[in-house]
């Protein structure tokens, strides 16, 4: 297969082009005629999730609050994602219903951005078919939002912008969504062309933060008292490409955890990229929590040759044993796709026997999805919907009970939980995750949430856990 990596160092935005934006929010908050409120709708990833908190830092700026549903905002933003075909169906089906909405409110306007309008054609198709939409715009120009809605409010027309280069743009404002824990972006994009992904095509190719950079952004949240971080990238194992000093992911592990981070988090890693000096440095450290998410996507060799996922399911298999040689109790998670193009009923067998074998802690698990401009699009074999239907629940039917096995070894067991909200079925409890990323319910209140708890694990309900305080 063709190699897409560089080693060329990423290209930044500069402080002049900072400036700017810097410089149109405050126009934008000097106008009289302006909205007064947001609301983000975000779909997808948690990349996304935090793309939007940075959007809604950027808001703030400009001087809007953020109100409590789309029906009472004046500005209502589409966050997309286009990894799954439901995904950018259901977001095009929510903002053609707020087209009924704006029907009582003429003033409401009207903004679509993500990965979704990064897709080639999408712009256009934005312009054609969605006219009641007054904003749009990709992936690459997140951070000129700003000079974007003044021009949307200057001129009174429609922008629609998107660019072709990714850049990395630093010191934009952030309006976190939990006061404990927090994201970290360390590195944007894709360099792995798996034939069903859309992401580098959208997301562009590798680029790291530069390590000064991240670190500064975790200390300054440290001194904010968030306890939680959780380190972003589509492929975090290869982070460091195109920076200098000997940058890698394993280094930037250690200097986080030398700092005191409480509880350190990361996701997504590439199995063929997976060190023994990674596995080293989360054995060896205080506050990595001991979770690993390590997507699989097929048991069978040809489907992942057919995949271009660079690793055998040998190769995986030693990287999981590895893991669990360092870190015994580790919580090990992955994403599963069934119905490739090709694929087989022995091939999906494969899958199953590895489910069985390695059992995971929880999987997510899809119907492969095609996606316009992938290599797995024009692939032969396509799988009609109903084999790959009947195929993805015997999956699941396996998953959820390896899954019942695997977390009765839990039992008995003390974990440290930062407890996130109310449980949804009682006042009387919280819940939250543990060190190795199970959802855990204790007896607790509102004072609890925000907070770390010792907690001693009672019993297994589902796919999450149940104890008591310690």
């Amino acid at each position: 297969m063709q190699d897409h990596r560089t080693d060329r160092k990423p290209a930044h935005v500069t402080e002049t082009e900072l400036q700017v934006q810097r410089q149109a929010m405050a126009e934008v908050r000097a106008l009289e005629d302006r909205p007064r409120t947001f609301c983000i709708v975000t779909y997808g990833c948690q990349m996304n999730a935090h793309d939007s908190e940075t959007l809604a830092g950027m808001f703030r700026e400009m001087g809007m609050s953020e109100a409590p549903d789309r029906e009472s905002a004046d500005f209502v933003l589409f966050n997309t994602c286009c990894v799954r075909d439901n995904a950018e169906r259901k977001a095009l089906g929510n903002v053609t219903w707020l087209k009924e909405v704006r029907k009582r409110n003429p003033a409401l306007r009207i903004g679509v951005c993500g990965c979704m309008i990064q897709e080639p054609g999408m712009a256009e198709r934005i312009l054609k078919q969605y006219s009641f939409v007054d904003l749009a715009f990709g992936t690459a120009n997140l951070y000129r939002m700003p000079e974007l809605f003044l021009r949307m409010l200057q001129t009174g027309s429609r922008v629609v912008e998107v660019a072709d280069e990714n850049t990395i743009a630093e010191d934009l404002p952030v309006q976190r969504l939990r006061r404990d824990a927090a994201y970290i972006t360390i590195m944007y994009g894709c360099n792995n062309f798996c034939s069903y992904c859309i992401v580098p095509y959208v997301r562009g190719r590798e680029r790291s933060r530069e390590m000064d950079d991240i670190l500064r952004e975790a200390e300054g949240l440290m001194r904010d008292g968030v306890k939680e971080i959780m380190l972003l990238g589509q492929n975090v194992n290869s982070y460091g490409l195109g920076l200098e000093g000997g940058a890698s992911f394993p280094a930037l592990l250690r200097r986080l955890d030398a700092m005191g981070v409480e509880r350190l988090r990361f996701m997504t890693s590439h199995p063929k990229d997976l060190s023994d000096d990674l596995i080293d440095a989360m054995a060896g450290s205080k506050h990595i929590l001991p979770q690993f998410h390590l997507p699989v996507q097929s048991g069978s060799d040809e489907v992942l040759r057919a995949m271009n996922r660079r690793y055998t399911r040998a190769e995986y298999l030693g990287r999981v044993r590895a893991l669990r040689g360092a870190i015994p109790d580790i919580g090990l998670t992955t994403d599963i796709i069934v119905g490739h193009p090709g694929e087989t009923e022995a091939q999906f067998l494969d899958t199953l026997s590895l489910v069985e074998e390695v059992g995971y802690d929880s999987a997510f698990t899809f119907i492969y999805s095609p996606r316009v401009g992938t290599r797995a699009a024009a692939m032969p074999g396509q799988i009609a919907p109903e084999v790959a239907t009947e195929r993805i629940q015997r999956l699941i039917a396996v998953q959820e009970r390896r899954q019942r096995e695997r977390l009765r070894r839990f039992i008995g067991m003390e974990e440290s939980v930062l407890a996130e909200g109310l449980s949804r079925r009682s006042d009387a409890a919280v819940s939250g995750k543990g060190g190795h990323g199970i959802s855990i319910t204790f007896p607790g209140s509102a004072e609890d949430v925000g907070e770390i708890v010792r907690v001693r694990v009672t019993g297994v309900k589902n796919n999450t856990l149940t104890g008591e305080r310690v």
